[in-house]
Parts: C-alpha cells; structure tokens; sequence
C-alpha cells in the first residue's frame, strides 16, 4: 500500500528545477501557502488536466494537509515544506507556470514586519520570470491595508495587469470558489476577504 505522505511531499535539493516532478506535459499551476489544505485538496479534482505543487512552510499544515488529501482523488498534487521567496525564479524554467494561487498570505501588520510580506518587488519580478504570459495570480486576504498593499505592488510592477474593474472585489473571482479554514474563522469575526486576480503580461 502506498504511503500518502511518500506520494505526496517531495523533497528536492535547492537547486533542482520542480518542472519534472510529474511524469506528464500537463499545465502546472501553484498554491503558495496552502494551510489547511482546502484547497489543495478539492480544487485540483475538478481540473485533473492539470498538476498542482502546494509550498507551506510548517510540518504541521503539510501534515493538515495530508490529512484531506487522497491518493486516489489528488494523482496531480504534491506537497513541498520549503518558504517561498523571490528565489521561485530559480526553482522553475521560464515562463512554465499557467497560475498561481496565494490565499491569506501572512499580512506581517506592524509597520516595521512589511519588509517580510510575500507581495514586493523582487518576488513579483521573479514570479513573473517563471510565469507564461497571459498566466494568472489569483490572491485573496481578508486584511485591508494588506489588500491595498498588494495592488499597488502589482500595478508598479510592468509585468502585470488588474484583470477586474474594480482591482479588489469582495466577491470570489472563481467560479469553483473554495473556502479555506482561516477565511470561514475570519469572516465569523467579521473579516470579509478581498479577492484580487492579476495577469501575467
């Protein structure tokens, strides 16, 4: 019997590319930050045209996460516990990811945190490197300052563009949204999520 933890967490040196890790030319998208694992679990079921990797960065949410995953429903998912960093651009080929999903990134709200938030130049710049043209980032926090932060890195930064009219909505911007632990938790204490979906251009 295969050992779900075997099949799904990979473990690659630093400098391996992340490219092979399935043995098909499927479309390969990422979830940076998967938590709970919500997402990672019951998203990628609806697209198994697709591969799917989630980066956290605790043994305990991949172990949360293993815990809703299944061998035989989630053959496009992998795991790997690594912090996500403007360095993803040296973890994949150019322009080889077709999405990018971030959910309640860590807002660090204290002004002297935000040189550690996820959204600044430098990653975006890299992210951009890995990304196909016409890819798309999809990002939702329920931390309001923390919303605006993050659209106005990504409209300083020439390699993207606002797919919505109104660049930060309060609606999903999936049609298959689902709803992670941390935004049920957060909106029960009156925190609505902020949904954001930029392009890759």
């Amino acid at each position: 019997m295969i050992n779900d933890r075997d099949f799904f967490v990979i473990e690659p040196a630093e400098d391996a590319l992340l490219n092979d890790i399935f043995d098909n030319n499927h479309d390969l998208y990422l979830e940076i930050g998967s938590g709970k694992g919500e997402f990672i679990s019951r998203y990628p079921i609806s697209h198994p045209e697709w591969n799917f990797i989630g980066f956290e960065m605790s043994e305990k949410r991949i172990r949360n996460c293993l815990r809703k995953l299944n061998v035989e429903k989630n053959q496009n998912v992998r795991l790997i516990q690594r912090f996500v960093d403007a360095r993803i651009a040296s973890w994949f080929t150019k322009a080889s990811i077709s999405g990018v999903f971030i959910q309640h990134p860590d807002p660090w709200p204290k002004r002297r945190h935000h040189r550690r938030r996820l959204i600044q130049q430098d990653f975006l710049d890299a992210l951009a490197e890995v990304l196909k043209h016409g890819a798309q980032v999809q990002i939702s926090t329920d931390h309001e300052e923390y919303a605006n932060w993050i659209l106005e890195e990504f409209l300083q930064n020439s390699n993207f563009t606002s797919l919505q009219d109104d660049p930060i909505q309060m609606h999903p911007n999936l049609d298959e949204h689902i709803v992670t632990w941390f935004e049920e938790v957060q909106k029960r204490q009156g925190f609505n999520p902020h949904f954001m979906l930029f392009e890759r251009i």
